[in-house]
């Protein structure tokens, strides 16, 4: 075909397809091809294989080998604040304790547009560092703090300010009005980029989430917050929504959003780990996604705010779509290796049979892609998607037996040092070409 080249990238290479699937070979052969300005992926396959079927096509030019390293997709982080950066590593005695000493102190400062501007370009520099290529983002009330976020962000992301009209600082706080005119004129320039983002039933009056569910609904936008994080949260919840007309007969907080239009399949709930049976039916029928956030909800001496165990077995049992997330701030590092660590290690602690980390790498990036509804083109290394991929050294004396082993080396490798897994892929790339470069 006219104007078409190939690349070709010899490595191992992981590619997820399930919860329990994913292809691996040890010495393989992911090969792209260039189309014009557009690079899709056309193989992947084992490097024998390959060279049977694409040598004569081969030279040193177009030939990249990456020797032992290990070849994935690009992660999805389904969960994240990046105005909650500075406040990763501060001491997590409860959830709304946190928030209020904090949290709420940190959003302030992006009220100012220059320092918004430059945090944003520091956040997100470093989140296409650490290999994540798409997700849903929580910014702060501040129109130029999202525009900010919009301009710098790589990937396949949903951004939103979070909303908050009553029971927050007054720093942080809109009138309905205000916040029902923001999220009119960020639906108006970005789109189904726009994510709807009351930031919890506590601080988000329930008009303000009724209509702006309505129009998020209108535009085809997502719509993310909080659900049941927290037992303190959840009670909280309950007691203020019980004070206020047609809310008074809620038996829940998922019920709570319910009526306030918030679930639906394009609705993104953080946590959802205190959830009844009749919840999680409601989920379910609604088609809401959870999103799990192992490193935020691990134990205060792991540097999580402690909320508890997500029981992913019940949730799937209840067919409940999830996906994992770093729930930075609330979560101490960026990288989802971490957050597939954690998820291991807590589930294994508990004695939770299933928790493997090829089920950990899909959560974190087919899964997410599946979500938004671009499987087809992103999300893991089949054919014809977008050429998404990280790159990330493997030192071994043997090539790993299995996708299980692979993984297992790579994340348990800096066991001292969590905030080294920031750094642990050594290139990115993002439609086709390299955004980080560290080889």
């Amino acid at each position: 075909m006219p104007g078409q080249n190939y690349r070709f990238f010899l490595a191992s290479i992981l590619n997820p397809k399930n919860d329990t699937k994913c292809d691996y070979f040890a010495h393989g052969m992911l090969v792209v091809c260039d189309q014009g300005k557009q690079s899709f992926i056309e193989a992947v396959l084992p490097f024998n294989k390959g060279m049977k079927k694409y040598s004569r096509l081969m030279t040193t030019a177009n030939t990249t080998d990456f020797g032992s390293a290990v070849i994935m997709p690009g992660f999805f982080d389904m969960h994240f604040h990046w105005v909650q950066d500075d406040v990763r590593t501060q001491p997590k005695d409860s959830l709304l304790e946190w928030l209020e000493k904090y949290t709420f102190p940190a959003e302030m400062k992006f009220a100012d547009p220059k320092y918004a501007a430059s945090e944003a370009k520091i956040f997100f520099k470093r989140l296409s560092r650490v290999g994540t290529l798409g997700g849903a983002c929580y910014s702060s009330i501040h129109g130029p703090a999202l525009e900010c976020a919009m301009s710098e962000v790589k990937g396949d992301f949903v951004i939103g300010n979070v909303l908050m009209d009553q029971f927050s600082p007054p720093e942080l706080t809109q009138t309905e009005a205000e916040a029902i005119a923001l999220t009119k004129k960020m639906i108006r320039k970005f789109g189904r980029r726009f994510a709807f983002t009351p930031r919890f039933a506590i601080s988000t009056s329930p008009a303000l989430m009724k209509k702006g569910s309505k129009l998020a609904d209108q535009a085809h936008c997502f719509k993310q917050s909080h659900l049941s994080e927290n037992p303190a949260e959840i009670e909280f919840v309950l007691k203020l929504y019980k004070k206020l007309p047609g809310y008074k007969k809620c038996s829940s907080y998922t019920d709570i959003y319910k009526k306030t239009g918030m679930l639906g399949k394009r609705s993104l709930m953080g946590h959802g780990i205190h959830l009844s049976s009749a919840e999680l039916k409601m989920l379910h029928e609604t088609k809401t996604t959870l999103i799990h956030c192992p490193t935020s909800n691990a134990p205060i001496r792991e540097k999580g705010l402690g909320s508890g165990l997500f029981d992913f077995k019940r949730v799937e049992r209840a067919k409940v779509r999830w996906a994992l997330g770093s729930d930075i701030g609330g979560g101490p590092f960026l990288s989802m290796f971490d957050v597939m660590r954690s998820f291991v290690i807590q589930n294994k602690r508990a004695k939770v049979k299933g928790a493997t980390f090829v089920k950990a790498l899909y959560r974190s990036t087919l899964s997410g892609a599946e979500v938004f509804g671009i499987a087809a083109k992103t999300g893991n290394l089949n054919r014809k998607k977008e050429v998404n991929f990280i790159v990330v050294p493997l030192n071994a004396s043997k090539p790993p037996h299995s996708a299980e082993d692979a993984l297992k080396r790579i994340i348990n490798a800096p066991k001292a040092k969590r905030e080294l897994f920031d750094q642990l892929p050594s290139v990115v790339y993002y439609r086709g070409k390299p955004i980080v470069n560290q080889a």
